[in-house]
């Protein structure tokens, strides 16, 4: 069986950590952010972890395990 290749869509928008959990910065953060409250944008300004099955699929997206 041959090696699954890295898909480079996740590459650019997602990181593995060290631990191998896989890091991502929010979306809707580009314009018309006037509506939203500051306690919302700012959470939206940090980077985070995916969880669950989504953290198992786009870390085997990324080469990971």
């Amino acid at each position: 069986m041959t090696k699954q290749k890295t898909k480079k869509a996740v590459v650019k928008r997602m990181k593995l950590t060290k631990t191998g959990k896989v890091k991502f910065h929010h979306a809707f953060t580009s314009h018309i952010m006037v509506r939203r409250s500051t306690k919302r944008k700012r959470k939206l300004r940090k980077a985070s972890v995916c969880t669950g099955k989504i953290n198992a699929n786009m870390a085997m997206l990324l080469g990971g395990r």
